[in-house]
This record gives C-alpha cells, structure tokens and sequence, in this order.
C-alpha cells in the first residue's frame, strides 16, 4: 500500500516496526510490512527515525507540491526498488532486450497512428483510398523497425531514422483529413507556423509533466533514457515513454478541429509563428481532460486512459527488475 500524508499537520514517526500516523487526535498504526511508498504533501511531518525505518525497508518517501506532483524522493542507497530500477535503466543499453523494450514503445505508437486513421477513414468513405496508402506506409515502417537486432547503442539511428519519416507519413494523413482552413504542412514546434501545431504542441507540453510524475511516482528516473540520449538536464525517459501515450493528445486536438471547434480568435501571432492564448488552451484542456477520463480497456481491465500512464509505468518498472543479467 502507499502511506498519503495528505493532512495540514498530519504527523509520521515509528513505533516498533509500525509507522504511527497522527491526524488531530486520531492516532493509527500500519505495519511497516505493508507499506511500499510513502507519500507527503502539504505541511505534514514525518520524523527521522519514521525515515530510518522506511529506508531499513526499502520503503522510498515521495515529497509532493500542492498541485501533487513530486518535487524530491528518498530512497535506501542499497540495490533494491528504486535504486535497481534506475541501475537496470543505465545497464540496459548494452543489452538485446533494451532495443527490444525501445522497439516495442515505437511500434505501440505507429500501430496506434494506423488504428487513429482507420477510425477516421470510417466517416470519411470518400478519403478512404489515400488514407489507406498512408496505413500501408506506417504499417510497413513498423515492420522495419520490427526487424531491427542488436542493441539500442547500434540502432539508435535507425529507430529515430524511421520514427522521422514515420511521422511525416502520419501528419500528411491528418492534414489531409484537416478542415480546409487548417490544414497544414508537416510539424512545426517553437514557435508552431499553424494552429493544428500550436494546439498539438501545448498538450504534448501538459502531457510530458504527466508522464514525468507517473515516472518519479513508479521509482523510474525520468533522466535516463534509452532512444533519446541522457545528455544533461534532459528527461530522456520522458521523451521515450511520451511515443506510447502521443495518441491521447492528437485524438483531442484532432477532434476539436473535426468538429468545428475551433476559433482563431483562439491564437496570438508571435515572431516566426503563433502561440495559444488563454481562451485556447482553456478549451484545449476541457476537451483533454474528459478525453483522459474516458474509460478504454486496456490490458483485460476498464481504466481511464489518464490512469493508462500510470499503470504502464509501473509495469515498465517492474518488467525492468524482471528482466536482469540478460
């Protein structure tokens, strides 16, 4: 279970080999076997012999902001939990199964590319037969990133070669299917040449510290990653994981300008480029928002697809313990 301190002046200390919660004048107890995280926010209290004992444990304390999201962690300098899951993420480069692990990630992102336009081709009979050259395009691309052997240090061009020209395919197809008045040409970033861009651009921002979180909050280090190169202060892992959830974003924006609900009062010009205003992102956000609490089935179970980063986390952490001395 995870321990939320979540209570102004709720307190943590150790009784035992039982942390004792105390919240005004409720005192409880939980065993120190059943507890895998803790979790403090807001002006809770914890003392040093509560953190000594999760550390005896291997028990990592997760600090979190108002907003819940994690500004720091402790964990034990043993090899166990976290500090394996960030030691199998350095090693893993080195081995067979990390471009297995990368592959699979790129590949989840195509097929659910493919999967987008044959839903939209679905309502667009009289676009069916160029967008069907498209799918054919992305599905021979996964196929070649499929066929790719070694490791991820050999090929790592490879991956983000075919990643490139893979997108390109992709965005042809949604330009294609774009509104005339906003159909555009190719990606375009900081600062984005279009509204699609400019749209698309402020959700993968939202979402990269969505996934920064579920990183941090599964024992991963968003730093070391295994396509995008651990250069400096950049989240690597991050940039990585994105490539499976990518979809959940271009579903919202798409559909908000599908359906007509779009307004370019929504954006402002700037130097080279335009950039989404406050009225625009506040519809952006209300439009993902109900698309992340949607339920979807996933992995035999109804979740909502905001809940989908989260649990892949966790379960790429503990594939990554899995999977030693390979």
């Amino acid at each position: 279970m995870r321990l939320i301190l979540n209570s102004f002046g709720c307190f943590l200390r150790k009784k035992d080999k039982c942390f004792l919660i105390k919240k005004e004048d409720k005192v409880f107890e939980v065993s120190v076997k059943k507890v895998k995280s803790i979790m403090i926010t807001t002006s809770a209290y914890i003392s040093t012999d509560a953190i000594k004992l999760a550390m005896d444990n291997n028990i990592d304390i997760i600090f979190l902001d108002k907003y819940g999201n994690p500004y720091s962690r402790v964990w034990h300098a043993k090899p166990g939990s976290t500090t394996l899951i960030r030691r199998r993420q350095l090693e893993i480069a080195e081995e067979s199964y990390g471009l297995e692990l990368a592959k699979k990630w790129v590949i989840n992102k195509f097929r659910n590319q493919v999967d987008f336009i044959n839903r939209l081709k679905k309502t667009r009979p009289k676009k069916a037969e160029r967008l069907n050259g498209w799918i054919k395009s992305l599905e021979e691309t996964v196929r070649k990133i499929d066929s790719l052997k070694g490791t991820i240090e050999k090929q790592r061009n490879s991956i983000m070669g075919y990643e490139g020209s893979g997108g390109k395919v992709y965005f042809e197809a949604i330009s294609y299917i774009m509104p005339k008045r906003y159909k555009f040409e190719g990606r375009s970033r900081q600062p984005a040449e279009d509204e699609f861009n400019c749209m698309l651009n402020y959700g993968y921002g939202v979402f990269y510290s969505m996934i920064e979180k579920a990183c941090i909050l599964a024992g991963l280090d968003p730093y070391i990653g295994f396509i995008h190169t651990d250069n400096y202060n950049k989240k690597s892992l991050v940039f990585d994981l994105i490539e499976n959830f990518r979809i959940f974003i271009d579903e919202a924006v798409v559909y908000l300008f599908s359906q007509r609900k779009v307004k370019t009062s929504y954006f402002d010009k700037v130097h080279k480029g335009m950039t989404l205003n406050k009225e625009g992102k506040s519809v952006l956000l209300e439009s993902l928002n109900k698309s992340l609490d949607k339920k979807v089935r996933f992995r035999g179970r109804n979740i909502k697809k905001r809940d989908i980063i989260q649990f892949e986390c966790h379960r790429i952490a503990n594939e990554l313990i899995k999977n030693t001395g390979n």
